[in-house]
């Protein structure tokens, strides 16, 4: 859970979970103890920061997080569970797949490293074919390209309030840029753009990207939401470049240049989109 990072998250109805997480959700859903969406992400970097931080490191917490982002629209409620559990052993598995053996001493001890490895390979064994299926992902200093797909320009959300009491976070009463959309737009979206993308283009490292995201999201309830969410990137741009930052409009409009022979309208929309996030990963190594 780092501070700059971004969320695509999908909130399934309550009728989507089975009956016993069904009663769950709608329990904590009342309740005035579990963290709001105001400090939400502030709460989810904070635990693991601790955890990672502790002597020896904790990769993953040792029970699933009970804790959701939740949604509601004309009295029907939505529920994102954190999983922070399984994406924590996600994250941990892609690490330690990319860190020579050697080095990996130097952030976990081999033996808590080990151990985290075989609670999630018996995780993954009692759990079946859903077992890996997490409700949000996400990505560190920029947001995929691909990610814009499912959304349309005029679903976007900006807010240029500052953050209370000079704390960086992102809230929904602070400062905050997000896109919210139905699944069933999100899937017909993302089928049109992979289309497009194959038609005119060819199997490209963007279209695979396209075409991830379009098998995730058939994995969930057809009349779930799709939210994008820049989280703590709002904090790596000022109010201009928010307010500039048109990524789906630009995007959408790259495919539809493409899709009517407009290569030239394409490829400028598509540019303006690339160098706007290579600019913002650029600040990772300058950080």
């Amino acid at each position: 859970m780092l501070p700059y990072a971004a969320y695509l998250r999908v909130y399934e109805p309550l009728t989507a979970f089975p009956e016993q997480d069904r009663a769950a959700w709608a329990e904590y859903a009342e309740s005035r103890d579990r963290p709001r969406r105001a400090t939400a992400l502030d709460a989810e970097h904070g635990e693991s920061i601790r955890r990672l931080l502790a002597k020896p490191p904790h990769p993953a917490p040792p029970q699933e997080s009970p804790n959701a982002y939740l949604r509601r629209v004309e009295d029907r409620l939505y529920v994102c569970p954190w999983q922070t559990r399984l994406r924590s052993w996600l994250a941990f598995s892609d690490f330690r797949g990319s860190t020579p053996v050697k080095l990996m001493d130097s952030f976990v001890p081999q033996t808590i490293a080990e151990q985290t490895a075989d609670d999630f390979d018996k995780y993954k064994r009692q759990g079946g074919s859903s077992a890996l299926r997490t409700h949000i992902r996400t990505t560190t200093w920029n947001v995929p390209p691909a990610w814009f797909v499912p959304f349309d320009g005029n679903e976007r959300w900006l807010v240029l309030g500052k953050p209370a009491n000079g704390q960086d976070t992102t809230t929904t009463t602070g400062r905050n840029l997000i896109y919210v959309t139905s699944m069933a737009q999100a899937r017909r979206r993302s089928a049109k753009a992979l289309q497009v993308i194959r038609r005119h283009v060819g199997e490209v490292a963007t279209g695979i990207e396209v075409e991830d995201i379009a098998r995730w999201l058939e994995e969930f309830h057809p009349h779930s939401l799709v939210e994008l969410d820049y989280g703590g990137l709002v904090h790596l741009m000022d109010d201009e470049a928010l307010q500039a930052d048109q990524s789906v409009a630009e995007l959408s409009a790259a495919l539809t240049g493409l899709d009517t022979g407009q290569e030239e309208l394409a490829f400028a929309m598509y540019q303006r989109v690339i160098l706007r996030w290579k600019s913002m990963q650029l600040l990772e190594s300058a950080n």
